[in-house]
């Protein structure tokens, strides 16, 4: 019970805290009050539900009904055809249909209405209210929209609802796999505060201690029953969708995705850059990035089996390849296109020279009993996350989502170069331990070897 009163009043301030959020409520049957909550936060504002078949199916049709109580004759609602997907067309499509009135929408779903609502009511200037369908993801509270745009995954700044509503009843009986897609989405926060741990520690990213709390300081907690989320337990569903929220107002508090997003998540947008599908359909974000954990984590621990207080740091600078090393490097592993010209720029972006690179190899080496220490710490034993993810209903393996492992290999390389954000890919790299590294992982008793297999 003090766990939970310490959570709640976590909660509290990081709603108090929101640039943009101002309501929160998480509990079963709250659809059922959506108008009424409506009304005393936006007044006599016209709404209008944005919404897909599905979705509307499952409880935008009872949100249309309290409105139709609450406010005689309704609400108009625009809903979406089957083929809807968080990409520029559907977002002109919405923004068209928005600019016609001066109606505040009410974005009914997951993922992909609460993203393409959240940008189309930003292109027309108004707040939005959500009723969140799923715990399937941790863009809900989120500042910025993770759209598809000219071929490639790219966050558009845009503010988050002002009033979020989780109904836990609906979540409960949310599709299989979104929950599950969900606990893969948060337990991927284990990776990237290890990836803001080793920033910190080097000097490229300070990590600012409201917004890590907000994130880190009940993260473990919120993922300690797997198997109960599988089974749709109503704690566990709770847990889940306030640890997926909080993610989201650490976001929005910071302004960029770092609290919740490092090379976990570089691995997802690479593949969703590469139009990756699995057996027709793309995998979910939250099953991609699960994977992208498992990835990283086990990055990690082979660094960690090294002690790098002892690394020779002048041999890794005079291996360090100039910037026109790395484009063409990049340029033998992505080719050239769209997706090729994203990596010379994020190269670009955080490159840096010989010099630099001797700082932060003597600034590592330093840390490193520190830095080994607090990493050991957030870290989860990639042999126990694996079994955490399996007992959620996620894949756990990469080619349960069709990236077979000599794929994985090649995207350790390919994801280091698509981002700037500083991760333990460009720990491995710097330090010139990366194909030492991936050697291990992918021989033959490595995580991904032979006998592992």
């Amino acid at each position: 019970m003090a766990a939970e009163n310490e959570e709640d009043l976590l909660i509290q301030r990081a709603l108090a805290a929101a640039r943009d959020t101002k309501v929160l409520e998480v509990r079963g049957g709250v659809r059922h009050d959506a108008a009424k909550i409506f009304s005393h936060h936006f007044g006599n504002a016209q709404p209008i539900i944005v919404a897909d078949e599905n979705t509307f199916a499952a409880a935008g049709r009872d949100v249309s009904n309290g409105f139709a109580c609450e406010r005689p004759p309704g609400c108009p609602a625009f809903v979406f055809g089957p083929e809807v997907y968080a990409e520029g067309r559907c977002v002109d499509e919405l923004t068209k249909v928005l600019a016609s009135s001066e109606a505040i929408p009410v974005a009914v779903g997951s993922g992909t209405i609460n993203d393409l609502t959240k940008l189309a009511a930003h292109r027309v200037g108004r707040p939005y209210m959500v009723v969140a369908t799923a715990a399937s993801m941790d863009g809900y509270t989120a500042y910025g929209a993770s759209i598809t745009a000219k071929g490639s995954k790219q966050t558009f700044d845009c503010p988050a609802p002002k009033v979020v509503l989780a109904d836990l009843e609906i979540i409960a009986r949310a599709p299989v796999g979104m929950n599950a897609s969900g606990y893969a989405d948060l337990i991927a926060k284990v990776a990237a505060g290890a990836d803001w741990i080793v920033a910190d520690a080097l000097g490229v990213e300070a990590i600012q201690s409201d917004v890590w709390n907000t994130v880190q300081l009940h993260l473990k907690e919120w993922v300690d029953s797997p198997a109960a989320v599988a089974g749709n337990e109503p704690g566990a569903l709770k847990r889940l969708t306030n640890g997926l929220i909080m993610t989201g107002f650490a976001m929005q508090a910071h302004k960029t995705s770092r609290p919740a997003s490092g090379a976990d998540h570089q691995f997802s947008h690479l593949w969703d850059m590469q139009h990756h599908t699995y057996e027709g359909v793309a995998p979910s974000h939250g099953f991609k990035v699960g994977i992208g954990t498992v990835a990283s984590l086990a990055l990690y621990e082979e660094l960690l089996s090294r002690d790098l207080a002892k690394l020779d740091i002048e041999e890794a600078v005079s291996r360090w390849p100039t910037l026109e090393g790395l484009h063409s490097q990049i340029g033998e592993l992505l080719g050239e296109g769209e997706l090729a010209d994203t990596a010379h720029k994020e190269t670009a972006a955080k490159y840096v020279d010989r010099e630099a690179l001797r700082g932060q190899l003597t600034r590592l080496r330093e840390v490193w009993p520190e830095l080994r220490e607090k990493l050991e710490k957030q870290a989860i034993p990639v042999t126990r996350l694996k079994q955490m993810l399996r007992e959620a209903g996620c894949p756990c393996e990469p080619e349960q989502i069709g990236i077979s492992t000599e794929r994985l290999q090649t995207s350790y390389w390919q994801a280091l170069f698509i981002r700037r954000r500083f991760t333990v890919l460009d720990l491995a790299q710097r330090a010139g331990l990366m194909d030492a590294a991936l050697g291990r992982l992918f021989g033959s008793s490595g995580c991904w070897g032979r006998e592992a297999a």
